[in-house]
């Protein structure tokens, strides 16, 4: 097996005849899906998507792939494929197309809708391209066939990428239901078909390779709906991601069995579901779904609330709820909250967070810990090994995984027969090249992390962010004093306040001695430059807090000269 080569600089000239494919984010993390494909000079991208902050990223909202080793072949690029609407799959369209807004957009109807309502609110219209499962375009030197994949969002797409250096194929996100609810199988005999033509390459998801056996049907998820609403006696507010179009069909169809009114909280949600019924993939009965400012006019046993928060995001509705900071809607004793989703790894502190804080008010609480109400989207390590005997791949790269994923995705590659120098286990950034039906990793280029912080995009650095760590945990202390311009004397301070470090600003009056014996020093050394005195008083006042209190705030020096 490959294996992730930091040592590797950039990658060479893609020789003539060769197929490059970059992975700018979706490996060895969930989210941030971006896959670059090069031929003849020639860009494909596959996906664009956001990864969602962890705690260690204070402030940030958003987080994007990295465009900078695209950014000046803008015009390279034929079209973006989305192989569905998910936000870690479309969610950083808008900043892409901020750089080139006629980039076309390829996509199923209802993945397309998603995007376009998204760029209407970044007032980007975008030139947009329509295709369903057997369509097959040509795209400069790419020849893409569309294959219908079951997922946890209706319209999901793999695709096949026909160039003269091969046949790939790239999976999107993918299960195996055999009793969907919308009837939309995974297309198997298409890839069967392709696996007798000859699959080069085979980009597969691997987030649930780990998992054995094969994924539940989404139609078992009924059963626990059902009970749920039978055993409750109050208001029912279920928490999903606001594009799982399926598992809010069968939240409605419940509700409309216990006559129970729904209404959608949360700006996405209720755009999405919005444009979900009015394409007809939401089945929405008469009279069903009302307004969220009429739910007073209602008895608490007739009221279902479907809302966004289920990953415990701070300004989800949920989460607002959870800590009563929400306008409309304040969790009371009796009432059931459902969280209909996966935890997505990284994001378990949130969603606790969140739970304790809904149990707190009295809420009775139903997740995947303590009952099956989530069915995940994603291939287990049964269907994948059914899926790898399907195709016969000559070469495999797992995507769309963090590491323990990835491998073993690999592994149960191999066990079907892929031969094990020909699986590339790949990192964000690193190319591999297609050439003479043979993959593997080239080179590198930059793949980090780009954050959105508010309007602010890439403007928060790692540095910055460890920086906010610091404040966060430790506090700061701020040091000001005066020096004479000419002389270097001391003529005012120094002052020494603390925020956040638990430090009475009276302790500090042990340590200004030893400003000032450096002052006079460094004033008899002739230093008088304020950042050189600034660098020396963050030593010394550091120093003595970590001394004394084993702590280790930010220390913020302030000279002026007057």
């Amino acid at each position: 097996m490959s294996h992730p080569h930091p040592e590797f600089g950039p990658p060479p000239v893609l020789p003539k005849g060769g197929l490059r494919v970059t992975p700018l984010g979706g490996l060895g993390e969930i989210g941030r899906n971006m896959t670059v494909f090069e031929f003849d000079g020639r860009l494909l991208i596959v996906d664009c998507g956001v990864l969602f902050p962890e705690e260690e990223q204070p402030g940030v909202d958003l987080i994007l792939p990295d465009f900078s080793s695209i950014r000046d072949r803008l015009d390279d690029i034929e079209a973006v494929i989305l192989t569905h609407g998910h936000e870690d799959h479309i969610g950083a369209v808008p900043y892409l197309l901020r750089e080139k807004a006629d980039i076309p957009l390829i996509g199923s109807k209802l993945t397309l809708a998603f995007i376009e309502a998204k760029l209407t609110e970044h007032r980007i219209r975008p030139y947009t391209l329509e295709v369903k499962e057997g369509d097959i375009e040509r795209l400069g030197p790419f020849e893409c066939e569309f294959i219908s994949v079951n997922h946890s969002i209706p319209d999901a797409l793999a695709l096949a990428i026909r160039t003269e250096a091969g046949t790939v194929v790239h999976t999107g996100d993918f299960k195996m239901d055999q009793l969907p609810l919308d009837n939309r199988l995974t297309d198997l005999p298409a890839f069967a078909r392709l696996g007798t033509e000859g699959i080069d390459l085979l980009l597969v998801d691997s987030t649930n390779a780990e998992v054995p056996g094969f994924i539940p049907a989404e139609r078992d998820i009924a059963g626990v709906l059902d009970r749920v609403f039978a055993d409750a006696d109050q208001r029912i507010i279920v928490a999903s991601f606001a594009s799982h179009v399926h598992r809010i069909q069968q939240v409605l169809d419940t509700a409309y069995a216990y006559e129970r009114k729904v209404a959608f909280v949360g700006r996405s949600m209720v755009r999405n579901m919005k444009i979900a019924g009015e394409l007809g993939y939401l089945k929405i009965p008469a009279g069903l779904v009302v307004d969220v400012k009429t739910l007073d006019d209602l008895p608490p046993d007739e009221v279902v609330l479907v809302c966004t928060g289920s990953q415990g995001e701070p300004m989800a509705a949920l989460s607002r709820m959870a800590n009563r900071s929400h306008q409309q809607i304040r969790i009371v004793e009796g009432d059931t909250v459902v969280l209909a989703s996966s935890l997505i790894p990284g994001n378990e502190t949130s969603v606790y967070r969140v739970i304790n804080g809904l149990t707190r008010w009295g809420a009775k609480v139903v997740h995947k810990g303590n009952a099956k109400v989530h069915v995940s989207g994603h291939a287990s390590a049964g269907e994948l090994l059914y899926f790898f005997n399907l195709t016969r791949p000559r070469n495999l790269m797992p995507v769309h995984g963090e590491w323990r994923h990835l491998r073993a995705a690999a592994d149960l590659g191999v066990k079907t027969g892929v031969r094990k120098d020909r699986v590339v286990l790949a990192e964000d950034g690193l190319t591999v090249d297609l050439v003479d039906g043979v993959a593997k990793i080239t080179g590198k280029v930059q793949a980090g992390y780009v954050y959105v912080d508010g309007l602010s995009v890439g403007d928060v650095t790692e540095s910055s962010l460890k920086d906010r760590r610091i404040l966060g945990e430790e506090g700061f202390v701020s040091v000001f004093l005066a020096v004479d311009s000419s002389s270097g004397k001391v003529v005012g301070g120094p002052t020494i306040t603390a925020r956040g470090s638990g430090i009475d600003d009276a302790r500090f009056d042990a340590v200004v001695p030893k400003i000032e014996e450096m002052l006079q020093k460094a004033a008899a050394d002739g230093v008088a430059e304020p950042y050189q005195l600034q660098q020396q008083v963050r030593r010394i006042v550091g120093k003595w807090v970590s001394d004394t209190y084993r702590r280790r705030p930010m220390i913020l020096p302030v000279v002026v000269e007057v």
